[in-house]
């Protein structure tokens, strides 16, 4: 018997009494092949190699940390705390004397003004560590923002440690300790002026970060400076509400001096977001 005639492709031979219309209507609807998964990128990382590098950053950032601290207790602990004796004379009104009024509680405090010492000298290697681990999974314009803006956190947390020293924390002591002082005699102990004293301070160096971020965010493209500008008044609103939170007293002086430079720092991050660099936009066609 002669073969059956081919069809047009150099096939396989059709069968009798099938068309050649058909022939093409079984090929195409023939069962797809099964999907082939792409190949591992072999840089991407396992979970459990995420939970490596992440306890290698947090090592090295607790080792920065345990260094300052050591540094910050030597200075404190120098010449029988004459340190906490230069904090009290610079910040407190003129005759303001400190008292202790348990065993240890000069040590364990000095330990604490330490740990801030500790955190301010260690905040650059804190923060390296932190975006080191975070980097590796932003794309190239994300990871020039993030070092573009590295110098300028540390320098705005300076910034907040000067404005803190000089202007927010003086003031609040002040008041605290000059309010009733006709009438009554107010010495503050050693733990009540520290954890004062030490809290003030590192959060000033946390609220001068907000130019910063509000910069970056906007760099980003996460939020727009239109929408920051729009929504100014809640913005006004949950800056006093934190002020509320983390100030001292519920008075209102306290409550300005910690709201008002947050809000300026926010004009000021969405001035600086006007020279922010714009996206670039991609034509349809071109």
């Amino acid at each position: 018997m002669a073969p059956g005639p081919t069809n047009r492709t150099g096939g396989q031979p059709k069968p009798r009494g099938i068309t050649n219309n058909e022939v093409n209507f079984m090929q195409t609807t023939q069962t797809p092949p099964v999907p082939v998964a792409p190949p591992e990128d072999p840089a991407a990382m396992s979970w459990l190699e995420h939970l490596i590098e992440l306890r290698n950053r947090l090592v090295k950032a607790s080792l920065a940390l345990a260094v300052g601290l050591v540094v910050g207790f030597i200075l404190v602990r120098y010449d029988q705390y004459r340190f906490i004796e230069f904090i009290r004379n610079e910040q407190t009104p003129p005759g303001t004397g400190l008292q202790a009024v348990a065993p240890a509680e000069v040590f364990t405090n000095a330990i604490k003004v330490a740990l801030g010492i500790g955190i301010s000298l260690a905040m650059p290697v804190i923060i390296y560590q932190l975006l080191a681990f975070i980097v590796p999974g932003l794309t190239t314009r994300e990871r020039k923002i993030i070092f573009t803006a590295l110098p300028f956190i540390m320098l705005c947390f300076l910034a907040g440690l000067v404005f803190g020293w000089y202007i927010t924390v003086p003031a609040a002591l002040n008041f605290l300790l000059l309010e009733g002082a006709g009438r009554f005699r107010i010495e503050p102990t050693v733990e009540s002026f520290l954890s004062l004293f030490t809290r003030l301070m590192l959060l000033n160096g946390v609220l001068f970060e907000m130019p910063v971020l509000v910069y970056s965010l906007i760099w980003l493209g996460a939020v727009e400076r239109k929408t920051l500008t729009k929504y100014r008044r809640y913005a006004i609103l949950i800056i006093t509400i934190i002020a509320a939170i983390v100030t001292p007293t519920a008075d209102p002086v306290n409550l300005a001096l910690v709201a008002v430079p947050m809000y300026l720092l926010y004009e000021f991050g969405l001035l600086l977001a006007l020279f922010a660099p714009r996206k670039k936009t991609v034509v349809a066609g071109s």
